[in-house]
C-alpha cells in the first residue's frame, strides 16, 4: 500500500488519486449486449439456455413458489433465523421513519400546493445467491419495497446446484412475503426484468448488486429508456480516518473488510500521524494470514493507499473530494468532524462501530453510491422505492390572487394561450 503526504499533492494530484476507473472492457459490453438481445428476443428459451450455459442447470421451471419457499425456509438453522430476525427488525424500524406526509402549503391566500408520494408499481430486485449467500441484500431492497408498498415485487437470483434458492435467502422472502423467486442470475436477470419475458414480469426500476455483467446489464438497460436503475455501481469502497485514538487492529480489520469483497475494491487509510500508518499496515499483513480470501484481500489492499495528513479538516477536506461509499471516522472526536461531511455513501463513526454493522444489521440500508457518484446519489432508501407528486387547488379567491402575476408572464413569453386559461376564468 503506498502511502502519500497531503501536503505534497496538489489540488490535480488529489483529484487524480480520488479517480476510480469504472471498467469499460469491451469484450464485457459486448457479450452483455448480446445476452440483452437474446432475452429480449427469445424469452423464456434464453433464460433456460442461459442457466444450462452459466449455471450447468436444466431448469425445469423458472421460478419456485410460496409452498417450496417455505419449505426450503424451514430448514434454516437457527442461529442463522435468530440473526436474520434482528437485522430485519432493525432495518424496517429505520426504514418506517422515512415514511412521512407533507404539509399542506398555501403559497397565498387561496392557492395550496402539496407534494404526495406514490410507490413505483412494479420493481425488480436483482439478488446474488448461487455461490455466495446474501441475505442482507435481499433484506436491504425488499423492506423498504414492502414499506413504500410496490404492488409488484419482482426478484431474481442465480439458481444452486439443485435449481431452487438457499435457506437463508428463502427465509427472507417468507419474512417480507415474497410469494415467487425467479431462477436467474447475471446479465440475463437484469435483461428480463427490464423487458419481460413470457414467465417474468417487466418492472419500472431495477436494484441490486452484482458482478460486471450484472453492472454492464443495468447501464444498458438504463441507456434504453425502458427501465429505470437504482443507481451507478462500481466496486466497493472504504475510507477509514484514524487519528492518534484509533486502535490499529480496529482500522486494519476494517479496510480488510472492504478489501476481501474483490480485487478490485478499495480500501483507504487516512491519518493524522504516521506512526498510526505503520502500525494499521503492520496489522493488515498480520490479519491477512488468517483470511481464507487472503488473495483477494491482498490483491485490493496492494491497490489501495494511505494518505497522511496534517489534521483532521485535511482529511475530511480530502475525505469529500473522494466521496466514499462508506466512511469510517476511528477517532474519539467524531462529533467535530460530522459537520465537515459532505460526500459520502454511509458513515460509520467512531472506534466500535466497523462497516460490517451497517452490511448487516445496524438498520442503515447498504446499497450505496460508488466511484464518486456519492457527491450526487444517495444510498437505496424508502425515497428510492417512491415518486412525489405535486397537487395545487386554487379557490376563487386564490384566482383572483395569482390571476394577474399568471397572465403578465405567459404575456411576456408570448404564450397567449397561457394567458388566456387565466383569463376566461376570471372573466367567468
Amino acid at each position: 500500500m503506498k502511502i502519500y503526504s497531503y501536503t505534497d499533492l496538489s489540488a490535480q494530484n488529489i483529484e487524480d488519486l480520488c479517480l476510480r476507473q469504472l471498467s469499460d472492457d469491451n469484450t464485457i459490453a459486448d457479450r452483455v449486449k448480446s445476452i440483452i438481445s437474446r432475452v429480449k428476443e427469445e424469452g423464456d428459451n434464453a433464460l433456460f439456455s442461459f442457466a444450462q450455459d452459466f449455471d450447468q442447470i436444466e431448469l425445469k421451471q423458472l421460478y419456485i413458489e410460496k409452498s417450496e419457499i417455505e419449505a426450503i425456509a424451514a430448514t434454516i438453522p437457527g442461529d442463522a433465523k435468530k440473526a436474520i430476525d434482528t437485522a430485519y427488525a432493525n432495518i424496517r424500524k429505520f426504514h418506517a421513519a422515512q415514511l412521512l406526509k407533507e404539509a399542506v402549503i398555501e403559497t397565498m391566500p387561496g392557492v395550496s400546493c402539496w407534494r404526495e408520494a406514490r410507490a413505483i408499481e412494479r420493481v425488480g430486485l436483482y439478488i446474488p445467491g448461487g455461490t455466495a449467500v446474501l441475505p442482507s441484500t435481499f433484506l436491504m431492497l425488499g423492506i423498504p419495497a414492502v414499506l413504500a408498498g410496490c404492488k409488484e415485487i419482482v426478484v431474481c437470483s442465480p439458481p444452486q446446484k439443485d435449481g431452487k434458492t438457499n435457506c437463508y435467502l428463502a427465509y427472507c422472502a417468507v419474512l417480507l412475503g415474497i410469494e415467487k423467486i425467479y431462477m436467474a442470475g447475471g446479465a440475463q436477470a437484469v435483461a428480463a426484468m427490464a423487458f419481460g419475458t413470457e414467465t417474468v414480469p417487466k418492472v419500472y426500476k431495477i436494484f441490486g448488486p452484482g458482478n460486471r455483467y450484472v453492472t454492464q446489464a443495468k447501464q444498458m438497460v438504463l441507456a434504453t429508456g425502458m427501465t429505470a436503475i437504482d443507481m451507478p455501481a462500481g466496486p466497493s469502497e472504504v475510507l477509514v480516518f484514524a487519528d492518534e485514538t484509533a486502535n490499529p487492529a480496529f482500522v486494519a480489520s476494517d479496510l480488510l473488510a472492504q478489501a476481501e469483497h474483490g480485487v478490485d475494491s478499495q480500501s483507504i487509510l487516512v491519518s493524522t500521524s504516521s506512526e498510526m500508518i505503520t502500525a494499521t499496515l503492520e496489522q493488515v499483513q498480520l490479519q491477512l494470514k488468517a483470511l481464507p480470501r487472503e488473495a483477494i484481500a491482498a490483491q485490493a489492499i496492494e491497490n489501495s493507499y494511505a494518505v497522511l495528513v496534517d489534521n483532521a479538516a485535511q482529511a475530511m477536506a480530502f475525505s469529500n473530494v473522494y466521496a466514499p461509499e462508506h466512511l469510517i471516522l476511528a477517532t474519539d472526536s467524531f462529533k467535530e468532524l460530522i459537520p465537515m461531511i459532505i460526500n459520502a455513501g454511509s458513515v460509520f463513526l467512531g472506534n466500535l462501530t466497523p462497516e460490517s454493522a451497517g452490511d448487516y444489521a445496524s438498520g442503515t440500508n447498504h446499497t450505496l453510491p460508488t466511484s464518486g457518484f456519492a457527491k450526487a446519489y444517495s444510498g437505496v432508501s424508502i425515497d428510492s422505492f417512491i415518486k412525489k407528486i405535486t397537487f395545487q387547488h386554487i379557490s376563487p379567491e386564490g384566482l383572483n390572487n395569482i390571476g394577474p402575476t399568471v397572465e403578465i408572464l405567459a404575456e411576456a413569453e408570448g404564450l397567449q394561450a397561457h394567458k388566456n386559461a387565466i383569463t376566461i376564468r376570471l372573466k367567468s
